[in-house]
């Protein structure tokens, strides 16, 4: 009983720490993703079997290359796919190097502070869940724009970042590359407590470890996706050093040393790479010096300046948007040419049209097991709520608690 007590402390001050994050948030910025949000996007319906229950939005820019590449966008908690795409920077990219963008959205149903689920293994895990939902979404996205399958990237931050590392990791043959901002390595939680752990403590586990569940995600054995991994260094929300274990975890899968090929300085921050056999990079780390739980941003009308700033969303002079098309390959050829952003003020305000799709026989699931398919308020509990009810009760008003 004392150890139990010692738990509920410990879990209720967590709780405190990500009220006090998630609070700030909505006092300085109420209308994030609210009706006056601008947005682009529009949304999807009938894309499949949708197990997770999510929104699919997208953004489909006039002028397109044939067979032009994807790029999945995952919000934090508290975002939309709307305020996460204003303030990113994300269709103006997309309208610059002509690809096409995929919104997963997390709804208040599933989780309160419209976290993605990355904890639930009944989400995380291949053919299941919100990582299934998300994995429909890219086939329909791909089949409906005539896409390149060999150019699908997913990016996403902190809640959305660690969504990222599950799709790297459970669909590793869909997916060219990655993008995890202020994120966790993938099964770095399976429960609420760890999820807290994983976030304010951290947890280290040797770079076999983490590697060995990204390989056991899937049956896939290569090649592997690339992977850019971005954190402040003054991250209060999700601990630092979770970086370092993500690098570990893909350095392992990609079979590469611990030591990074080189390092620089870009924007003012310090880079490091690691490089395959021919000298191409395959995983990159940025540290944001001083920076704390966000996306990072240069805001202006510089040629490599995109989004605006807002909670979670940081002007810290380094646009991590751009830097990732550039890492995955998505501006090559485009350098150097003329281009009018679009401001803000011209988008349309709130977009309604909904385009309908009747699923198919490939959208359904590929496994037939009782928790994926059962409805998502009908789910058996996660085996983590046996300690009781009580622990139930401190944290489901933490917004990670269905």
């Amino acid at each position: 009983m004392q150890r139990l007590g010692q738990m509920i402390r410990q879990l209720a001050h967590y709780r405190r720490q990500w009220e006090t994050a998630m609070n700030a948030s909505n006092a300085a910025s109420p209308a994030m993703g609210t009706p006056s949000m601008p947005t682009r996007l529009n949304e999807v319906t009938g894309f499949g079997s949708n197990p997770g229950n999510l929104r699919m939005l997208t953004y489909v820019p006039e002028s397109l290359p044939p067979s032009p590449a994807l790029v999945v966008v995952l919000h934090g908690c508290t975002q939309t796919a709307a305020g996460y795409d204003h303030g990113s920077g994300w269709s103006s990219l997309a309208d610059r190097y002509g690809f096409v963008l995929l919104y997963a959205e997390q709804q208040e149903t599933n989780n309160p502070k419209r976290c993605f689920n990355w904890f639930q293994l009944a989400d995380i895990e291949r053919d299941r869940g919100e990582a299934h939902s998300i994995r429909q979404m890219v086939e329909h996205a791909v089949e409906h724009h005539s896409l390149d399958r060999d150019r699908i990237f997913v990016t996403g931050l902190s809640a959305g970042g660690a969504m990222t590392a599950t799709m790297l990791a459970a669909y590793p043959e869909v997916f060219a590359g990655g993008a995890i901002i202020a994120g966790l390595p993938y099964r770095s939680a399976t429960s609420i407590p760890e999820a807290f752990e994983s976030m304010f403590q951290g947890q280290t586990r040797s770079a076999e470890e983490w590697g060995a569940l990204v390989r056991e995600a899937s049956p896939h054995r290569g090649p592997w996706p690339k992977v850019s991994v971005w954190h402040g260094s003054a991250d209060a929300t999700v601990k630092p050093m979770n970086a370092g274990e993500i690098i570990k975890q893909w350095t392992n899968v990609h079979g590469l040393p611990a030591e990074a090929s080189r390092s620089d300085i870009v924007d003012g921050y310090p880079r490091r790479a690691w490089t395959d056999g021919s000298g191409g990079e395959i995983i990159e780390e940025y540290v944001i010096t001083g920076m704390a739980h966000g996306t990072p941003l240069a805001v202006g009308n510089d040629e490599h300046n995109y989004g605006t700033a807002g909670p979670f969303l940081l002007d810290v002079g380094i646009s991590s948007s751009y830097r990732i098309a550039k890492f995955w390959g998505l501006t090559e050829g485009f350098e150097g040419q003329a281009f009018r952003r679009v401001p803000d003020d011209a988008v349309a305000q709130n977009t309604t049209a909904t385009i309908h799709a009747l699923p198919t026989a490939r959208d359904e699931p590929v496994r037939e097991d009782a928790a994926r398919d059962a409805p998502r308020g009908n789910r058996p509990p996660p085996s983590h709520l046996d300690i009781g009810s009580v622990i139930t009760k401190a944290l489901r008003s933490a917004g990670l608690m269905k």
